[in-house]
């Protein structure tokens, strides 16, 4: 298996704080790594810190062996973040949202859209705008993006938020059939997972 996101030494901080240090971490094809920690130990710093989101952090990230300062754009191009708010906006329909999505990442994926928002539930919504959706929804709003991008890597802050107990078992079975096609998956959550397959660990201090 290829490895496609590692770390060397990495150090994380908010308002200068150092919440991560030393961090070394190697994900290859194929694997799930939560991250885990008290409230407060730089969980979701750390998961900005590798979608590109924040600068604050010494040492070094590499994307498929290189430093991502040197593949930046290739490395953007193919992780795909979900942040702990569904970040989405409400005035828009679930479609325009995955619209403006696919745009962003530079993808057609007219067809694919309707599809993927089938797929997470919100069939018959999709020109709903999203205010008028319960917290649900708009959760499956945004995981609908996991379907039209076709990116390798997941991160994932605490993605089953908002969701019901049968959402939260089919976003157990697509973490895991990302995995099982290759791709590989960084999440945080306080839930319990249940997968069928290896859960690797990232333990953070308080």
């Amino acid at each position: 298996m290829s490895v496609l996101i590692a770390t060397q030494a990495l150090n994380c901080e908010r308002d200068e704080r150092l919440l991560v240090q030393q961090l070394n971490l190697s994900v290859a094809e194929g694997e799930i790594y939560q991250v885990e920690g008290p409230n407060g130990s730089g969980k979701t710093t750390l998961l900005r810190v590798l979608c590109g989101l924040s600068t604050r952090y010494s040492g070094e990230i590499f994307w498929r062996g290189q430093a991502i300062k040197a593949v930046r754009h290739q490395y953007l191009s193919e992780l795909l973040y979900l942040g702990h708010q569904s970040g989405i906006k409400s005035v828009l329909s679930p479609r325009e949202n995955l619209q403006w999505h696919a745009a962003v990442k530079g993808v057609q994926a007219h067809d694919a859209i309707d599809a993927a928002l089938a797929k997470v539930g919100l069939y018959g919504y999709e020109d709903a705008p999203c205010y008028s959706l319960s917290a649900g929804q708009q959760r499956r709003v945004a995981l609908a993006r996991l379907f039209i991008s076709h990116t390798p890597l997941w991160i994932l802050d605490e993605p089953f938020t908002a969701i019901d107990k049968k959402g939260v078992a089919e976003l157990e079975g697509w973490i895991v059939q990302h995995a099982q096609q290759g791709g590989s998956v960084l999440l945080t959550t306080h839930h319990d997972l249940n997968l069928p397959m290896t859960l690797n660990k990232v333990v953070l201090g308080g």
